[in-house]
């Protein structure tokens, strides 16, 4: 009788410091994520996303980046991959800067992925970064050269890549022209497709895998959000397509102002938990501890309360 083939693994990227943190209305403060970051590492995720070295005049819920990686050093194991946002050269400049220090005093970088983000809608574009897509590509040049040059892995968002909240539906043929310039120009290591407002529906999902067959599997990660309920079922088509890895928010933080109306606030990022079960329900395996997630989620929704709470007092 021949050998058992063993279940194939998927990577879960959970972004909720990050993506999960920098819509909320009010500010955790750096000590409350370095214990989340900690209960994610506990719980054994492959990679996390810590946080984003943009400007705190547009994004102040981040602007404790590199306060946030000081208070982490010495906490970051080596067999964890951890990774920021960048949104032009003067960030890559404070996560290398970040990375210098926390070399010099554990031994370890901080950071060891950097993360970029154009859109496939040119009105999204313009609106969420003030330049159109080819701008947006074009300041990332020397982002990318610098990230090599560093030896940090490069990952590329294409954020609106089902539909734009302002365009309506983003055409295929849009989305592979910035996957393309992604690979080809920038030679990202990774690309994120992300459905920012959660429109995707599980053949739509099967449709941009497939426009995207010339980029190895490796290569493509999803990035879901769960505005219709319809995240786990795009996992299973991404899984069925080929993806072997997703990205997840503990707690389902995050989501894309955009897709909230001023009555309601639209659901986010899938939920990690929801994700985890998704993945094996296909037959598919993970290290991650459930329980130790659980008890990372419970403290991520604890600390966004109390945010929330005090940005409304």
């Amino acid at each position: 009788m021949p050998p058992l083939t063993p279940p194939e693994r998927v990577r879960i990227v959970e972004v909720s410091p990050r993506d999960g943190l920098q819509n909320e209305a009010g500010r955790v403060p750096t000590a409350d994520k370095a214990e989340l970051v900690r209960a994610l590492v506990a719980s054994g995720l492959p990679e996390i996303e810590l946080t984003s070295f943009v400007s705190p005049k547009w994004i102040p819920q981040l602007g404790d980046a590199a306060e946030l990686l000081e208070m982490l050093a010495g906490d970051l194991p080596k067999d964890i991959l951890f990774s920021a946002l960048v949104p032009n050269m003067r960030g890559m400049e404070r996560l290398l800067e970040a990375n210098e220090k926390a070399t010099r005093t554990t031994g370890r970088r901080a950071i060891d992925k950097v993360c970029l983000f154009t859109a496939a809608s040119e009105t999204f574009s313009q609106k969420n970064t003030n330049a159109t897509i080819d701008e947006t590509l074009e300041r990332f040049a020397p982002v990318a050269t610098a990230t090599r040059e560093h030896g940090l892995q490069l990952r590329g968002y294409i954020s609106c890549a089902f539909a734009c909240p302002f365009e309506g539906e983003v055409e295929t043929t849009a989305v592979t022209r910035v996957a393309d310039r992604l690979v080809e120009d920038l030679r990202v290591d990774e690309l994120s497709i992300a459905d920012t407002i959660g429109h995707a529906k599980s053949e739509d999902v099967t449709e941009r895998i497939a426009a995207l067959s010339h980029v190895e599997s490796t290569r493509i990660n999803l990035h879901l959000h769960d505005t219709f309920g319809r995240a786990a079922d795009c996992v299973r088509a991404g899984l069925r397509a080929g993806v072997r890895s997703f990205d997840g928010a503990v707690g389902g933080l995050g989501g894309c102002p955009y897709a909230s109306t001023p009555e309601k606030r639209a659901p986010g990022n899938i939920a990690t938990s929801t994700l985890l079960h998704s993945i094996e329900e296909e037959g598919f395996v993970t290290d991650i501890d459930h329980a130790k997630l659980g008890d990372a989620q419970r403290l991520a929704e604890e600390l966004v309360d109390r945010a929330r709470t005090g940005a409304s007092a």
